[in-house]
């Protein structure tokens, strides 16, 4: 995958993630959640985890974005296929 397909996929995915954790952190407090009644993070850690699991989450849905986008050839800019 090219450098600019990268790009395309991770920074719209991290621009979700950060709306994402702000509306949802905003509904929910990080101290009442639990996980498997065993672990309780700390509220930053619960920040932390959340937004990565919503970018994780996000960038997987881009990416199949893209996989599953129409494919035209890549043409110069003097309209000729690239190669």
């Amino acid at each position: 995958m090219k450098l600019r397909a990268l790009m395309w996929i991770l920074w719209p995915s991290f621009l979700a993630a950060g709306l994402t954790s702000a509306i949802v952190f905003a509904l929910i407090d990080p101290q009442d959640l639990f996980i498997l009644d065993r672990f309780h993070p700390s509220r930053n850690g619960a920040y932390a985890l959340g937004f990565f699991l919503f970018w994780f989450m996000a960038t997987v849905s881009s990416t199949l974005s893209i996989l599953m986008a129409p494919r035209h050839p890549e043409l110069d800019e003097f309209g000729e296929p690239l190669r």
